[in-house]
């Protein structure tokens, strides 16, 4: 991967984790799919290679991206999901050509239609945000306490209670500015 973008955020459930392709949403925002190259980058990351992708087929990803988005947000605060966003997941998991298939160790993996399309990996990622927006799955969809990403993420931690979309990067910023704010205050009341 060329590092003259910016990481990927990698998570265990792949229809948020495709959300997370924008993050700090509600600061200076990160594209880190800025290019048609980078999503299949990114796809061959998840196990969804494709042959290629055209600009278009971007514009079609980050629209579903958008749409997952928004109907996992909606999800999480218990609000009613856009129907907008509906149309767009249901469209993208209907038009994707892919089958689960199971391998010798007994992991699910996919396999796309015969040409490996984007739209066949889209479709795949559709049907794994409609399952996790539907409930099917054993976690709870919450929003990243951050307030400059209140990214939505699949929470599986024991308690349900996680607080970040990821630690690494949300989490520890957050730490961070509190231990700093502490401090400032303790200085200032020493002073």
């Amino acid at each position: 991967m060329c590092a003259a973008f910016p990481d990927f955020r990698l998570g265990s459930v792949l229809a948020t984790s495709f959300t997370g392709t924008l993050s700090e949403r509600h600061g200076s925002a990160v594209e880190r799919i800025p290019v048609p190259g980078r999503l299949v980058d990114w796809l061959a990351v998840y196990g969804l290679a494709v042959d290629s992708c055209t600009t278009a087929q971007l514009g079609l990803a980050r629209d579903l991206r958008e749409s997952i988005h928004a109907a996992a947000t909606a999800a999480a605060i218990q609000d009613a999901l856009p129907a907008a966003a509906v149309r767009t997941i249901n469209d993208r998991s209907a038009q994707g050509r892919a089958a689960a298939i199971l391998t010798p160790e007994g992991e699910r993996r996919w396999r796309l239609g015969p040409d490996s399309r984007v739209e066949d990996a889209l479709g795949v990622i559709a049907a794994d945000a409609i399952s996790v927006i539907a409930g099917e799955r054993d976690g709870r969809l919450a929003l990243c306490a951050s307030p400059t990403c209140r990214a939505a993420f699949f929470d599986t931690s024991r308690s349900r209670t996680r607080k970040w979309c990821d630690m690494n990067t949300c989490g520890n910023r957050q730490k961070k500015a509190r231990f700093h704010a502490g401090r400032r205050g303790s200085t200032a009341a020493a002073d």
